[in-house]
């Protein structure tokens, strides 16, 4: 009897022991893998785009203008429901803040003063902003009536180059094609006042109820024209 006792106890005890599981290799810790958003980029408007958009025109003006001064009057500003634009050539404003290519002494007929002003009161540097020339309002056509002004953003076409601009200057009532020296420049044409200019194959694309502010934020005017380029190219 007291043997059978201890052989029991003893399996009573075997089972109160408390086993160890095997051990399992340790699993490798891996890094969370960053979330990156895939970011899509439209091609960038191209001259051939817009030049296609602009190949009809349905006057908005009353009349015409001239290129330049004795000149006939043959060009029509036309419109759609988002631009008004025109088929010009290119004179060189050079007026504005003076600067070592845009004074009195490279240009006769210097104007130290813009129809708009930048954001600190002076006037803006043709020599540095991209910006082209309206007319003045006048019977032939008043920009005003059709969402244009200061700081409208604009796609200037030559050849197979787009250089966005702004409304930056007014000029004569019956002459119509002006930029910037910056603005010409850009665009490979010479921007020299007096003998720079594209005597023709210019086309100004204005975009309505479009400003740009500061009005010398040149990259807000890039910005905010290959968006409106786009839309005014798809016909959306």
């Amino acid at each position: 009897m007291r043997v059978q006792s201890l052989t029991l106890a003893a399996a009573s005890a075997a089972l109160l022991v408390p086993t160890t599981p095997p051990a399992t290799p340790a699993q490798p810790r891996t890094q969370p893998v960053a979330w990156r958003p895939v970011v899509w980029r439209e091609a960038p408007v191209s001259a051939a785009d817009l030049l296609a958009r602009a190949r009809d025109c349905t006057p908005v003006s009353r009349g015409r203008y001239r290129s330049d001064n004795g000149a006939s009057a043959k060009i029509p500003v036309c419109g759609t429901r988002d631009a008004v634009f025109w088929k010009a050539d290119m004179d060189i404003d050079c007026d504005g803040r003076p600067g070592p290519r845009c004074n009195r002494r490279s240009d006769p007929y210097f104007a130290a003063a813009t129809a708009y002003s930048q954001s600190d009161g002076r006037p803006l540097s043709a020599e540095r902003l991209p910006f082209i020339v309206v007319p003045a309002p006048s019977r032939i056509w008043d920009y005003r009536d059709h969402g244009v002004g200061g700081g409208s953003v604009v796609a200037v076409v030559y050849r197979d180059q787009v250089q966005y601009a702004v409304v930056g200057d007014t000029g004569p009532r019956g002459v119509i094609g002006e930029a910037s020296y910056a603005t010409a420049k850009a665009l490979g044409i010479r921007p020299h006042p007096l003998r720079g200019g594209a005597a023709s194959g210019v086309t100004y694309i204005v975009f309505k109820n479009t400003r740009v502010s500061p009005i010398e934020d040149r990259a807000a005017a890039v910005t905010t024209g290959q968006r409106v380029a786009r839309r005014f190219a798809d016909g959306s």
